[in-house]
């Protein structure tokens, strides 16, 4: 059941560039609850979304998916109103998909300051017997270290500079981190993480989807783990700004798990 929501998903998905109408039958036609903010409720708004692509423009590549549970989490290299990086998430009941999250980014011109690009890295969950326990432990790196800001505490969950970060800003490591942080500071842009909404976990990766503010803005942040051994060892990363209600499509917020 497991390999048959991932393949469904990551069908479904990529049914975006090619128009298949096959996989969007795992959508529930009488429940497809939408949080992205700019397409409209329903197997109607989807399809709104498509036809208001330019024709041949959208391209797909899944490199990523989990499941924790009746959910399914993807990693994917988008063409979607101009070249992406998104997280999604889908909710199947039932055995059809009833509820999709996501956050997407533009994908930056270059690789970041450790050659490394948004999407790279390894592909494939491990450990499946260690789940709830990686999940524990992003669960409290987050509340930790972005939520309430004990910089002190980052030993606990990183060794050294052995952490691959693929964020287009920050370089590699402990380092790395703490230099783009001090940087932030400088010019006076705040990042704040201040709830976070979910944690979903598959084997050595674990995804949290969490509200705050970046820049003084409404923000969505989705981060993605990589552990090894009791440690997190890559991270890869979502910014989106969260729009004003009033330019919202749906009524269903952002988050709304």
């Amino acid at each position: 059941m497991n390999q048959d929501r991932k393949t469904q998903v990551t069908a479904l998905l990529k049914a975006i560039e090619t128009g298949a109408a096959a996989p969007v039958a795992v959508i529930n036609p009488a429940k497809y609850v939408q949080h992205n903010l700019a397409v409209a409720d329903g197997l109607t708004g989807f399809g709104a979304a498509l036809l208001a692509l330019p024709p041949g423009s959208a391209k797909v590549n899944t490199v990523r998916v989990f499941q924790d549970g009746d959910f399914v989490f993807t990693h994917t290299d988008y063409n979607f109103f101009g070249p992406k990086i998104g997280f999604d998430i889908f909710r199947f009941q039932n055995g059809q998909i009833v509820e999709h999250w996501d956050n997407l980014q533009a994908t930056p011109p270059k690789a970041n300051p450790s050659g490394r690009t948004m999407i790279d890295g390894p592909t494939t969950a491990v450990d499946f017997d260690k789940t709830a326990a990686n999940k524990q432990l992003v669960a409290a790196f987050v509340d930790d270290i972005l939520v309430n800001g004990r910089m002190g505490r980052l030993g606990q969950y990183i060794v050294g500079d052995n952490y691959r970060q693929h964020n287009p800003q920050i370089a590699d490591g402990l380092s790395g981190l703490r230099a783009a942080l001090e940087a932030m500071a400088k010019a006076g842009i705040t990042m704040k993480y201040a709830k976070v909404h979910k944690v979903l976990g598959e084997g050595n990766f674990v995804l949290t989807v969490s509200e705050g503010e970046f820049g003084g803005a409404a923000t969505s942040f989705y981060d993605l783990f990589r552990v090894e051994a009791g440690k997190i060892v890559e991270h890869w990363d979502t910014i989106e700004a969260i729009p004003a209600r009033a330019d919202w499509k749906n009524g269903n917020g952002k988050f709304g798990f």
